[in-house]
């Protein structure tokens, strides 16, 4: 065969390459960076780009998408009547937390766009240590006496996975209900016959619905990120950590585990309740698995230990047509008066937060975002060093974190509010995943993390002009072509 031939030939398949790409990015509705994005991989990778699309770039499931946005809520309407209740009987001589105009907005933003009722009656501690954090948790799981609800992105087989599973299926064997959710693909090791002990002891586990039917439904991109845990509805945990050895500083590669993660007690461990029934009847696969409303499930505030800080719980997804979080987010930038504190191990931001971080920091507010130092995902810690360099030259103040690795996910606004939960930067979280935050309308909790934040700045370095000027063009190179990808990252 002559080389002309055979150039013929490779020509046609580029052709044929470059059609079948263009074709399959603009066949559905998509921003305009995920569209470039895609393209680029399409094109520079022929014929492998298709199977990265495959798993990686179609939308979420259209038989996934109509179960997740046609959810009943089970116990809104009464957990609404129990916050009326609760309302009622307070207290005109206990302290109270009111709120800033600031923060009514972000609550009435919020409470419109997903219907995330403010529940004013709670008590709340933070863990930033994974031993510490596990060490609490499973003593409340020891003493759980009706029912314990668990939800991971990542349930790892490993020594804290084992311990964690072992203790419930203990709890099943002595009569508790015990149901779990979680993530296939950030859960190494979870197979159903690792699970097997739980169930043979009557405890039951589903895996998050956007990993059910390998070949035709599953979609890589969508994961079910939210980490939630209920014991008797009346203590929840949520936040950052997931379940596995290294979110215990137990791995060389990351060291010391920096994580945010929250032990409520109080009403607002209602609303994650109801975030776990939802999620977990999405998921079954059974009939005979649904879950409905149980006034075990939704206790009365008076049985409830209970304080006075207000919390409101939101979740979003891609079954949500709007970017509930990233418009929060937004939001409080936009509105502060002082200053926007935030925590986060991937800084990937989209155009609309770009310009918001940029608009606030021109604002005269004070914008500080901590990062880590080390990547767990190459493509992602390249892309967050390229925006830590931008946002620097527009005056935000970027911390890297030195101490091991910093997988905290929090924010807080004007030292007056706050949140914390399972959102990172980036547009995965924006539009991708499955996140749940707790945003804590309450100075005292806000002083507490910026405590936290302020003590986390003596193990960080301060990104200077310098610093960025120093990096070689190599690196440059790496951090421009990782952020050309990054709307898909």
């Amino acid at each position: 065969m002559s080389l002309r031939i055979v150039l013929l030939i490779i020509i046609g398949l580029l052709v044929i390459n470059t059609t079948g790409a263009i074709i399959t990015v603009f066949h559905r509705p998509r921003s305009i960076p995920s569209t470039l994005a895609w393209l680029l991989v399409l094109v520079m990778l022929p014929g492998v780009g298709f199977l990265v699309y495959a798993f990686l770039g179609r939308g979420i499931a259209e038989d996934n998408l109509f179960v997740l946005s046609h959810q009943d809520h089970i116990g809104l309407t009464h957990l609404k009547d129990l916050i009326i209740k609760d309302m009622e009987k307070l207290n005109p001589t206990e302290p109270t937390n009111d709120t800033t105009a600031e923060a009514r907005g972000l609550i009435e933003y919020f409470d419109r766009t997903e219907d995330s009722p403010v529940t004013h009656h709670n008590k709340v501690r933070i863990f930033t240590d994974g031993t510490e954090k596990f060490d609490n948790l499973f003593k409340d799981i020891k003493i759980a006496q009706k029912f314990i609800h668990v939800e991971y992105y990542s349930f790892i087989n490993d020594d804290i996975g084992n311990e964690f599973l072992n203790l419930l299926v203990r709890k099943a064997q002595q009569g508790v209900e015990v149901r779990l959710v979680y993530d296939p693909w950030g859960s190494p090791g979870a197979t159903k016959k690792w699970f097997a002990p739980l169930t043979d002891a009557g405890g039951q586990v589903v895996p998050f619905i956007t990993s059910r039917d390998l070949i035709r439904k599953t979609r890589l991109n969508y994961h079910l990120h939210r980490k939630v845990v209920i014991i008797d509805g009346k203590v929840g945990w949520t936040g950052g950590f997931n379940v596995g050895d290294q979110y215990l500083g137990r791995s060389k590669k990351f060291g010391y585990w920096r994580d945010t993660h929250l032990r409520i007690v109080g009403t607002s461990v209602l609303a994650l309740q109801e975030r776990f029934l939802m999620d977990w009847n999405a998921s079954i696969e059974r009939y005979d698995q649904r879950i409905t409303f149980k006034n075990e499930y939704f206790p009365s505030p008076s049985k409830i230990a209970v304080g006075h800080t207000p919390i409101q719980v939101v979740s979003d997804g891609p079954d949500s047509e709007a970017d509930i979080l990233k418009g929060g987010m937004m939001k409080i930038l936009l509105t502060a008066k002082k200053s926007v504190w935030i925590q986060t191990p991937y800084l990937v931001p989209d155009e609309p937060m770009l310009s918001s971080l940029i608009i606030a920091a021109r604002s005269g507010i004070d914008v500080r975002i901590m990062i880590p130092q080390m990547p767990d995902h190459p493509f992602i810690y390249r892309a967050t060093q390229y925006y830590a360099n931008l946002l620097t030259e527009s005056g935000i103040k970027i911390y890297i974190y030195e101490n091991g690795f910093l997988h905290a996910k929090t924010a807080i606004c004007d030292n007056e509010f706050c949140f914390v939960g399972s959102m990172n930067q980036d547009y995965r979280s924006y539009a991708l995943n499955f996140e749940c935050n707790a945003y804590i309308y309450d100075a005292q909790i806000s002083q507490e993390l910026t405590d936290i934040f302020e003590s986390d700045m003596e193990k960080s370095e301060l990104l200077t002009m310098t610093m960025i000027r120093q990096q070689s063009h190599w690196l440059h190179f790496k951090q421009y072509f990782s952020r050309l990808l990054s709307p898909i990252l």
